[in-house]
């Protein structure tokens, strides 16, 4: 598709917002060709078919780079115990949390899934998301876990968004291997991981790293067999206490280190080091009443970019919109409304390891969102973002 956007107020996202009004794009068979102010147009772009944009406020297609968008059952009742007292620690020691998940999902079909999925889809979408990263995690068999990359790789099927799938086995050891975290990597993970790879479900590697979970030793093999097969690895990492998670996927070249709550001064180092960016989840914090802010300020001053994701899945993030994420990004961890969007934009194509999305800028993907806004930070200020006035997915116009 050939045409040529007019009279924008455009964030290009290159060097902050990099805002040009009035400004048009030019796309072709998919890319953005050209990007610039209204009265600069190229001759060979003058004859494109036009869309009058009237004033609005165009943005890169928003990158959702941390969601477990595919599950079955619902986690309402464990809602109203922890309004009741109970810790997210207490419900999952008894059972609850990511397992009583896991039950549900095992007992789905791949197809029960991805019909699950698409309503949590759509809302994802009209928040604004082309992209979006989606996690296995729930199945915790070599079986259920793949079952779960395939209705993931389906998605793009049904519905016009590019999927990234993640591996996450090690999410939470299963209750037939309680006690034996070091079987369950042998048994189920890797096996799991080889398997994925092997039939092209797999983009990239995670893990959960916290006391209720899988420690840097039990995962060690897991990163050490992503490197191998050529996978990039993220980490679940210090989201409610500190297990130098963070220096330990540093260290394997993670792409992204995600909630980092309570990681101390070596994690940030070694984040910064590494060019590991820190995938910041405002939606689990604000669900789960956590006190203790990730430390934003020693981010900047370390220069790790900081990427918002929604962190959509049944238990501690039930959310679908990345706009509401970013006004939670500002008001609960006090990130500017220009750190919040570049957060999902720029650093979350990066927290994918994504290198041709992200931006408004010639040879891009021409994956964009034209909002009911005039300035970029009513995405964030307004509580759950302006309407999408349209969507533009791969150049074409699909809202």
């Amino acid at each position: 598709m050939t045409i040529l956007l007019t009279d924008a107020v455009i964030a290009t996202m290159q060097g902050g917002y990099g805002l040009i009004a009035p400004g048009a794009v030019a796309i072709h068979q998919g890319r953005i060709a050209w990007v610039g102010p209204q009265d600069a147009i190229p001759a060979e772009f003058q004859g494109f078919p036009r869309h009058a944009c009237g004033g609005r406020l165009l943005t890169p297609g928003l990158i959702d780079c941390h969601s477990h968008a595919i599950w079955a059952g619902t986690r309402a009742a464990e809602f109203e115990a922890r309004l009741n007292g109970a810790s997210y620690e207490q419900i999952a020691r008894a059972g609850g949390g990511i397992l009583s998940t896991v039950a549900a999902t095992r007992a789905a079909t791949e197809d029960d899934l991805v019909a699950a999925a698409l309503p949590r889809l759509d809302q994802m979408i009209a928040g604004g998301a082309t992209t979006i990263e989606v996690k296995s995690g729930y199945g915790l068999t070599i079986d259920d876990e793949l079952k779960m990359l395939r209705a993931a790789r389906a998605l793009p099927r049904h519905r016009p968004v590019q999927v990234v799938t993640t591996h996450l086995a090690a999410h939470a050891t299963p209750p037939e291997y309680r006690g034996r975290n070091a079987a369950y990597i042998a048994e189920v993970a890797l096996p799991s991981l080889r398997a994925a790879h092997a039939e092209g479900l797999v983009d990239q590697v995670d893990a959960f790293c916290e006391g209720i979970a899988f420690s840097t030793t039990d995962l060690a093999p897991l990163f050490a067999e992503a490197q191998t097969l050529g996978l990039p690895v993220k980490l679940h990492a210090e989201q409610l206490t500190d297990q130098h998670g963070a220096a330990f996927a540093a260290a394997h070249g993670a792409l992204s280190c995600d909630h980092v709550e309570y990681v101390g001064p070596d994690g940030v180092a070694a984040m910064a080091a590494a060019g590991t960016v820190a995938v910041l989840l405002p939606g689990a914090f604000y669900t789960l009443h956590e006190t203790q802010m990730p430390p934003v300020a020693a981010f900047r001053s370390a220069g790790v970019a900081m990427a918002v994701a929604t962190d959509l899945n049944p238990g501690t993030s039930p959310m679908a919109s990345l706009p509401l994420a970013m006004n939670m990004a500002c008001t609960l961890f006090r990130l500017t409304p220009e750190e919040a969007l570049l957060g999902a934009t720029v650093h979350a194509a990066r927290a994918l390891g994504l290198s041709d999305r992200g931006q408004i800028a010639a040879g891009q993907r021409a994956d964009l969102c034209l909002w009911d806004a005039s300035h970029p930070a009513e995405l964030s200020y307004r509580i759950g973002g302006p309407k999408l006035a349209t969507r533009i997915f791969g150049g074409r116009l699909d809202v």
